[in-house]
């Protein structure tokens, strides 16, 4: 399984380039959003849930995306993570299974924190975006999709996002082997991922084959009998 990472700020357009890269790929291939592994807390009431810092790693559980990982990589399938961004709590639908694909991206603000998962990818992606242009587009998809008010947004950019863009997010492009300019509408960026995750699919294929020839039994040889 090859392991693709998108890290970049919040609406920099890491969805649309994970999904434009599944969409490029002629094999099976898995997109995994770090937002479904947000910690639960639905004990709290809410309105202390929404005053948590959502922007910080710490909210995120790395542990249990490591063992999902693990689980894919071993042939398992694992259970589908969710996340209600309205109400602030786990979505999960365990009786969904992902079942182990060729390629795996994992997309989110903090991918490239833990240095567990980072060193499995084969592929670490950035998405050096404008933070204005990122900010715009965090707006209009929190208002549309996520039910926020503009007061609600400017009070976490203010507060959270924009602090931590600065102190982890704006760094993780020293930890990438790709920078995308412009979003995750790159063609030009998209292409080049594709054609390198190609490249990879069809080398594992050939050593899957070459194993598995090399695990069959010898056929026994035919003796030429004289009369």
């Amino acid at each position: 399984m090859i392991i693709v990472g998108i890290c970049g700020a919040s609406g920099s357009g890491k969805s649309t380039l994970a999904k434009r890269i599944k969409d490029s790929l002629a094999c099976s291939c898995t997109i995994i959003g770090q937002d479904c592994y947000y910690r639960n807390f639905p004990d709290m009431p809410f309105s202390e849930r929404i005053k948590l810092n959502y922007d910080e790693p710490d909210i995120f559980d790395f542990d249990e995306l490591l063992r999902d990982i693990e689980l894919l990589e071993s042939g398992q399938s694992i259970t589908t993570k969710g996340y209600d961004y309205v109400n602030y709590l786990r979505a999960d639908t365990p009786e969904q299974l992902i079942a182990p694909p060729e390629v795996l991206v994992l997309e989110g603000i903090h991918m490239f924190f833990d240095k567990r998962i980072c060193e499995k990818m084969s592929l670490k992606v950035y998405l050096h975006v404008d933070v204005d242009i990122c900010l715009l587009r965090r707006i209009k998809r929190d208002i549309k999709a996520r039910g926020r008010s503009i007061d609600n947004i400017a009070e976490q950019y203010i507060e959270t996002v924009k602090p931590v863009y600065e102190k982890y997010i704006a760094n993780y492009i020293n930890d990438a082997d790709f920078a995308v300019m412009r979003g995750g509408k790159n063609k030009m960026a998209i292409d080049a991922i594709s054609a390198y995750l190609t490249t990879k699919v069809l080398a594992e294929r050939f050593v899957e084959t070459e194993q598995c020839a090399s695990n069959e039994p010898p056929q026994a040889e035919e003796l030429e009998i004289e009369d």
